[in-house]
């Protein structure tokens, strides 16, 4: 099998999908914006079905290996004291802080690492996309041209293969109410393996988690906002837009500030959900973010990915490159797990971010409540009872099955 594949987005979709393409016969290719993988970036999570997949890529020990220990999130006051604790173990683990919890720039070099037999483009992206009966004429913004038997969107929110292939950004991107930033800093405190949060009125959040050099933490400014005109482009004034938005709050929030400026792995971006109601169009389809997105609020992002790209992979295996019975097939074992990891928590982002003193008080006394000793329990029931909604596909009579025992 000789399939050329286009994989737009070298993020976690991308490089997870070429891993598997690669090794059941395919000739992927992944383009990517940014120079090369992109380094820092929130800590994601590895559980339940994602954890399972990376087991079959082999690369769960590596993936340990670069793995931060936090011991919990808790919520902090204006002056540093905790106001509620949710540790690791809370509801049996399946609380906001798992088992095996990664940086994402960590993992998207060990799969860069896993790929290296895989052609990358670093420093370009798809401008253009014209698709016939045999397929895909793709133009670069470097103005190269190649042609291409399938290409897959795992460019991410933004997605440049979205728009090109299935229609306008507003179509399928849903604002949630407000905007999120990463960035290193220097920590200004022993965080003790603690993720900690600050939350001051008019939504906004002030974050601090763990690195693996204790003299350094990733910091998170977060707040709520109708959408905002603005250019993603343009990280000096989405800096200077945060200097605004947080000047003259408590906790670290100055130390933060301070270091903002020349912050080299700053992210930016709105917290939005992506709703794509059929994920291919002829030769071209969607995986991880750039087809559904439950937003930060909702997590799991990492999961789908990684899940969507082995599902993704499996199924073109099974139909030998044939998409048209391929790109159903994926769609169909993975809605209803997609539809369950997009589920937003209760109350949204008022909740999680509350607007005055009066809300953030609420949002405490309810979390000290659920995660009581007599309710701790009952939660944990609740939450452990709902299993991944999809089974797994083992692929087991196909190329993917001899990956897989290559990797073990």
């Amino acid at each position: 099998m000789t399939k050329s594949v286009l994989i737009s987005g070298g993020g976690i979709a991308g490089p997870a999908l070429a891993f598997w393409l690669r090794r059941a016969g395919f000739a992927p290719t992944v383009v990517e914006v940014a120079a090369g993988p992109r380094p820092g970036g929130q800590t994601v999570d590895l559980r339940g079905v994602s954890k399972e997949v990376a087991e079959r890529m082999g690369l769960l020990p590596a993936i340990k290996g670069r793995q931060l220990h936090e011991r919990g999130f808790e919520y902090v006051r204006a002056d540093g004291r905790r106001s509620v604790a949710m540790p690791a173990e809370l509801f049996d683990g399946a609380g906001p802080v798992a088992e095996i919890e990664i940086l994402r720039g960590d993992l998207a070099e060990v799969l860069a690492e896993a790929t290296q037999e895989v052609e990358y483009l670093y420093g370009d992206s798809v401008t253009q996309l014209d698709q016939d009966a045999n397929g895909v004429d793709v133009t670069f913004a470097s103005g190269s041209r190649r042609r291409f038997d399938l290409v897959i969107g795992a460019d991410g929110v933004h997605s440049r293969v979205r728009r090109l292939a299935f229609g306008p950004h507003a179509k399928f991107v849903q604002h949630l109410g407000g905007y999120t930033s990463y960035f290193t800093v220097q920590a200004p405190e022993d965080l003790k393996h603690w993720m900690k949060v600050y939350t001051a009125p008019r939504g906004r959040w002030v974050g601090l988690r763990p690195d693996h050099d204790p003299r350094f933490a990733k910091a998170l400014l977060s707040f709520r906002s109708p959408v905002i005109d603005y250019d993603y482009r343009d990280v000096a004034a989405q800096k200077a837009l945060l200097q605004e938005r947080f000047k003259g709050l408590g906790w670290h929030t100055e130390h933060l500030l301070a270091q903002l400026p020349t912050a080299e792995d700053f992210y930016f971006d709105s917290t939005s959900r992506v709703a794509v109601p059929e994920w291919s169009q002829g030769r071209v389809a969607l995986v991880g973010d750039a087809g559904y997105c439950g937003s930060p609020l909702a997590g799991h992002g990492t999961a789908l990915a990684l899940v969507g790209a082995y599902v993704l992979a499996g199924e073109l295996a099974q139909a030998d490159g044939d998409h048209q019975r391929a790109f159903p097939e994926y769609q169909r074992k993975m809605q209803a797990y997609v539809d369950q990891r997009m589920e937003l928590p209760p109350g949204g982002i008022k909740m999680a971010m509350p607007m005055t003193g009066f809300g953030i008080g609420y949002r405490d006394a309810m979390i000290r409540l659920m995660t009581s000793r007599p309710l701790s329990k009952v939660m944990g029931k609740l939450t452990v009872g709902k299993p991944d909604a999809i089974d797994l596909p083992s692929y087991s009579d196909g190329p993917l099955r001899i990956a897989a025992e290559q990797a073990e």
